[in-house]
C-alpha cells in the first residue's frame, strides 16, 4: 500500500515508520526534517507543515491510508492549542484531497479507567501530560464528527515505551488494559504492529481501539 506518514521522525512515527516499511509498504514521511531520516528504497521524505490545510492536502493526495503521528512536542508550553490546530488542518487536508482512510495515534488519557471516568480526569494523572493528553481526547472528539473519513483511533496503554515486537498482545476499546499485575504497558513495537495490523485489515472503522498486554 501507498501510505502517507505524518511526524515519521518521532517517538511513535518512527517505530511505525520500520513497521510499514519492514512490511512491504511505500511511505511518504511527512515531517519537519527529512534530514531525520535514513534512506530506503521504500521511502519518500517530504518536509511539510501539517498546520496548513492545503500542504496537507497536497502532500497525502494519492495514497490508500494517511497514519497521523503528529505532536508538536511535550515541551511546548502551549502543546494543546498547536495539536488541536494541527488535528483540525489534517482532517481538513484529508478531506480536500479526497483521502478516506485515516489513522491516528491517540493516547491513552481518554481511556476509562472505571465507568464513566477517563484517567486524564483522575488526581492522580501526571501534570506534565495533561494537556497533551487533553489534545488527544479532543482529537478524538473532532474525529467522531467526521462521517465521511474512514478513521481509526488507536490508544496506547499508560506506559508506551521501546522494548520488544512480541505480537502479543490484547486489543479493546474503550477502557484501559491492564496485565494480571495490574500493569497497563506495551512497547512501540507492538503498538506499531497493531497499528500496521489496521491499514492491512481495517476492523475499527469510525472506532477508538486500545493496544496492551
Amino acid at each position: 500500500m501507498k501510505i502517507a506518514l505524518i511526524g515519521a521522525t518521532g517517538f511513535v512515527g518512527s517505530a511505525l515508520l520500520k513497521e510499514a516499511l519492514d512490511r512491504g509498504h511505500e511511505v511518504t514521511a511527512i515531517v519537519r526534517h527529512p534530514e531525520k531520516l535514513q534512506p530506503h528504497e521504500r521511502l519518500r521524505p517530504q518536509e511539510g507543515d501539517v498546520y496548513k490545510q492545503d500542504e496537507v492536502a497536497r502532500l497525502v493526495a494519492g495514497h490508500d491510508a494517511v497514519i497521523s503521528a503528529f505532536n508538536p512536542g511535550w515541551s511546548d508550553s502551549d502543546i494543546y492549542n498547536h495539536q488541536v490546530k494541527g488535528t483540525e488542518a489534517i482532517i481538513k487536508g484529508m478531506k480536500k484531497a479526497g483521502i478516506k482512510r485515516l489513522l491516528w495515534v491517540g493516547g491513552a488519557g481518554g481511556l476509562e479507567v472505571k465507568p464513566g471516568v477517563q484517567s486524564v480526569d483522575t488526581p492522580e494523572f501526571p501534570k506534565d501530560w495533561k494537556q497533551g493528553s487533553l489534545a488527544t481526547r479532543e482529537a478524538l472528539n473532532l474525529l467522531r464528527k467526521e462521517s465521511s473519513l474512514d478513521w481509526s483511533y488507536l490508544s496506547p496503554s499508560a506506559d508506551l515505551s521501546p522494548g520488544q515486537r512480541t505480537g502479543k498482545f490484547r486489543l479493546g476499546k474503550d477502557q484501559l488494559l491492564t496485565d494480571a499485575n495490574g500493569k497497563s504497558h506495551i512497547s512501540t513495537q507492538d503498538y506499531a504492529m497493531a497499528m500496521i495490523d489496521e491499514v492491512e485489515q481495517p476492523r475499527h472503522i469510525r472506532q477508538r481501539f486500545t493496544v496492551g498486554y
